[in-house]
């Protein structure tokens, strides 16, 4: 199992504190049964994590993981949140895409979705960039008004869901839309988001089962192979993405 975002870099950001922290965390994933890992550090106002700097610690994470006989190898990446520099800062090299391909890592502010996302998120896809939108499921704006998501998507944006999202360690709410997004084709990565072993574990071994049991074993396949795909930089699989339909509300006198 590949896990595509991960805050498994020691001192970085709000994830592992200490290469200790990392080592746990990397020993944990290769419980769930996954054998390789994108390390993708915060880039936004608070954490200013950078290509080479990246690079720098995953090799260092990587022979650590050696030195002690953790059979997992971590690959680079980052997630940039929303900022109208981003094309100018990958054109200077400092933006990491996943494992150096095509795709990178988008996020949205937790509670709504910048006026100017549709247009950066098209002229990314201009330079040749694949843009993944991580954690839609937990963007308020988009659980009240999901056709901003489905426009998007429509237009060639990916999206990636986290695995405690669908287990329901976030609430029933975000739970629900998690769900309904996997139903509407509106996302195609399952990935950890793991920031510790405690209160952000990996949980990628839960979903899954949970995605064989609610949707059946093609969706299994779709989001590991989709994984796999992503970090050869091929193109991956998408179903044609559909309205998530508001459920009406019956008033009743």
């Amino acid at each position: 199992m590949i896990d595509i975002h991960c805050h498994i870099l020691p001192g970085v950001d709000d994830g592992a504190q200490t290469m200790e922290d990392s080592i746990t965390m990397a020993k944990q994933a290769a419980k769930e049964g996954i054998h390789t890992i994108i390390a993708t550090p915060h880039l936004n106002h608070q954490y200013d994590n950078r290509k080479q700097a990246i690079v720098e610690k995953v090799d260092a994470v990587n022979l650590a993981l050696k030195q002690e006989g953790v059979n997992l190898i971590i690959l680079p990446g980052q997630e940039p949140r929303i900022y109208g520099e981003i094309i100018e800062d990958y054109e200077k090299n400092e933006i990491q895409t996943l494992n150096g391909s095509r795709y990178v890592f988008i996020e949205f502010p937790s509670n709504h979705v910048p006026m100017y996302s549709e247009k950066l998120l098209f002229d990314l896809q201009v330079k040749g960039l694949t843009p993944v939108i991580v954690h839609p499921e937990r963007n308020s704006e988009l659980i009240e008004h999901p056709d901003v998501l489905y426009n998007l998507v429509e237009k060639g944006a990916l999206t990636q869901v986290t695995a405690s999202s669908l287990c329901g360690y976030f609430g029933k709410k975000i739970k629900i839309f998690s769900e309904q997004l996997i139903e509407a084709n509106l996302t195609h990565f399952i990935a950890s988001d793991a920031h510790n072993v405690v209160n952000r574990a990996f949980k990628m071994e839960e979903a899954f089962n949970l995605i064989e049991s609610d949707f059946g074993v093609d969706y299994v396949y779709l989001f590991t192979e989709n994984a796999e795909f992503l970090i050869d930089n091929k193109n991956i699989i998408k179903e044609m993405p559909e309205r998530i339909k508001k459920k009406k509300k019956f008033l009743f006198f």
